[in-house]
């Protein structure tokens, strides 16, 4: 299933499969190492809009709100819970 990082859940993991954004959006969540094929797993997030804060190759990144709804991710999720 296709998700914005925005919409994931604390503790799931995925792969990032698409970046919705114009070349510099793109260029800067790129240089925070959030790049297309890699696994992300999402720490956490911030009430109302705030910072998603994930984790890419053993670092804590934050990412605002509006970049995170540009991050698509893979998860594989059960839709049975």
């Amino acid at each position: 299933m296709l998700i914005s990082l925005v919409d994931m859940e604390p503790g799931e993991t995925g792969i990032v499969m698409k970046i919705d954004g114009g070349f510099g959006a793109t260029r800067r969540i790129q240089s925070m190492g959030v790049r297309i094929g890699k696994r992300v797993k999402k720490v956490g997030a911030r009430f109302w809009r705030g910072p998603q804060t994930v984790l890419v190759d053993n670092f804590k990144v934050a990412i605002g709100f509006g970049m995170a709804a540009k991050i698509f991710v893979e998860v594989e999720r059960s839709e049975d819970k």
